[in-house]
C-alpha cells in the first residue's frame, strides 16, 4: 500500500471516529508502529488531523463533534495521569468529591483509589465501574442516572434533578474545550446542562485538562474560567496560554510529566 492510500484510510478514520490509536491504525493498516507515526506526522503537518499523544484525533473546526471514550482514552496518557495525581492530593480523607465523566476524570478516580472515607458523586459510568470494583467498605458512591452519550456520560433531567440537591467539597471537571473567550465548553448540549449542575453542587471547582484542549472551542458553553478554582494541566500549555489562565482562574497548576 502507498503511502498516500495508507494516509487516506488514516484520515477516513480519524473523520469516522473522531480520532484513531496508533495501536488500532497498526492494525487496520499492516503496517508497522513507527510507519503508522510518520504517516499522521505528514497529515498534522498538513492540517488535515490533530497529532496527540497515541495516535490522531480530527481537528476541532466542528464544535460539535464528540469522539467516543475508547477513542480519547488512549490520547496523552502520561499527561492526563500527571494531571489525576495533582489532582488526588488536593483531596482530604472523607472529602465528598464530584467527577464529571471524560477521560481525564477516569485517570482521577484510579488516583482517588488510594483516598480513604471517599462520598463519590458521578456521572461517569466508567468512573462508578472503577470505584465499585475496588470494593472500598469506606467508600460510597453515587451514580446520577440520566441518558448515556458517545463519552460514557450520564446526563439529562434525571442527572439534573439528582445533583440540584447534592452538595460536594470538590468537582473534578473535564473538558472538552477552555477558551478565554467561550470558557469550558464541550460539544453535547445535554452534558453542558449537567455539568453545568455539577459546578453548582460543589464547593470547589478543579478543572482537569490536558494542555490540547486549550483555545478548543465546542457547541456549548457550560462554565466561564473566574468559575474555577483550580486547573490543572501539564507543561505542553503555551505561555499565551498560562498567562490568561493563570489571570482568569483562581489557580493555575502544571503537573509535572515524567519523562521517558
Amino acid at each position: 500500500m502507498l503511502a498516500r492510500q495508507r494516509q487516506e484510510r488514516i484520515l477516513e478514520a480519524v473523520r469516522a471516529h473522531g480520532g484513531a490509536r496508533v495501536s488500532e491504525l497498526v492494525g487496520l493498516l499492516g503496517v508497522s508502529e513507527m510507519t503508522v507515526r510518520r504517516d499522521i506526522a505528514t497529515l498534522a503537518d498538513r492540517g488535515l488531523v490533530a497529532r496527540v499523544h497515541g495516535g490522531a484525533t480530527a481537528l476541532d473546526g466542528r464544535s460539535a463533534d464528540e469522539p467516543g471514550f475508547q477513542v480519547k482514552s488512549a490520547m496523552a496518557l502520561v499527561e492526563k495521569r500527571a494531571i489525576a495525581r495533582v489532582a488526588a492530593g488536593l483531596v482530604q480523607p472523607g472529602d465528598s468529591v464530584a467527577l464529571s465523566a471524560g477521560t481525564t476524570t477516569f485517570a482521577v478516580a484510579e488516583a482517588l483509589l488510594g483516598v480513604p472515607g471517599l462520598t463519590v458523586v458521578t456521572n461517569s459510568l466508567p468512573a462508578a465501574r472503577l470505584l465499585h470494583d475496588s470494593s472500598r467498605e469506606d467508600q460510597t458512591v453515587v451514580l446520577t442516572g440520566g441518558v448515556r452519550t458517545p463519552s460514557d456520560a450520564l446526563v439529562g433531567p434525571v442527572a439534573v434533578s439528582a445533583l440540584r440537591v447534592l452538595h460536594v467539597d470538590w468537582l473534578f471537571l473535564g473538558v472538552h474545550g477552555m477558551d478565554e473567550e467561550a470558557g469550558l465548553t464541550t460539544p453535547n448540549l445535554v452534558e453542558g446542562e449537567t455539568n453545568r449542575a455539577l459546578v453548582a453542587c460543589a464547593r470547589q471547582v478543579a478543572v482537569v485538562a490536558d494542555s490540547s484542549k486549550w483555545r478548543v472551542v465546542g457547541l456549548c458553553s457550560m462554565a466561564s474560567l473566574d468559575e474555577v478554582d483550580v486547573l490543572i494541566t501539564d507543561s505542553g500549555l503555551p505561555d499565551v496560554g498560562q498567562r490568561e489562565l493563570s489571570a482568569r482562574t483562581g489557580r493555575l497548576v502544571i503537573a509535572p510529566v515524567p519523562t521517558a
